[in-house]
C-alpha cells in the first residue's frame, strides 16, 4: 500500500496559515522535526508542512474528508472564527453547506489563497 506522508504547502507566514488550519481541524501543529517547516499533523501518518517564501507560488486545492460530526465542529469553528465559507469549489461566498453528492461539503479559502474542502463522502471515489 502506497501513503502519503507529506504535503509541502508554501505560505507568506507559516506559523500563521499552519495555526488557523490546525485550528479549524482541531489537530495539532508546531515546528516540524527537520528543515524550515510548520507542520500540520492531520492524522497518524500525514501531514502539512507549511514553509515561508517570497517566492511566487500557485494557489493549491486540498480536500478533507471527515466524519460528519467532525464536519459539525469544524464548520462550527469556521462559523466562529468569521471565516467566509461556500458551498461550490468556484461560487460565490454563500455560507451554505453542499449537499448534492450525499454527503456535506464546504469550500473556503486561506488568506494565502489556497482552497481548502472539507466533506462528508467522497464524490472522487467509486462507492
Amino acid at each position: 500500500m502506497i501513503e502519503l506522508d507529506h504535503f509541502i504547502v508554501s505560505s507568506r507566514d507559516k506559523a500563521a496559515s499552519a495555526g488557523q488550519l490546525a485550528g479549524l481541524l482541531g489537530v495539532a501543529w508546531g515546528e516540524a522535526r527537520f528543515g524550515p517547516f510548520m507542520a500540520v499533523y492531520l492524522n497518524d501518518g500525514l501531514t502539512l508542512d507549511f514553509v515561508d517564501t517570497d517566492q511566487p507560488f500557485p494557489v493549491e486545492h486540498f480536500c478533507f474528508r471527515v466524519p460528519p460530526q467532525e464536519f459539525d465542529a469544524i464548520l462550527a469553528r469556521l462559523q466562529a472564527a468569521g471565516i467566509a465559507y461556500r458551498s461550490k469549489v468556484a461560487g460565490p461566498v454563500d455560507h451554505e453547506v453542499d449537499t448534492q453528492f450525499g454527503g456535506k461539503g464546504v469550500y473556503w479559502n486561506e488568506p494565502d489563497g489556497h482552497q481548502w474542502e472539507m466533506l462528508t463522502v467522497s464524490y472522487a471515489r467509486p462507492t
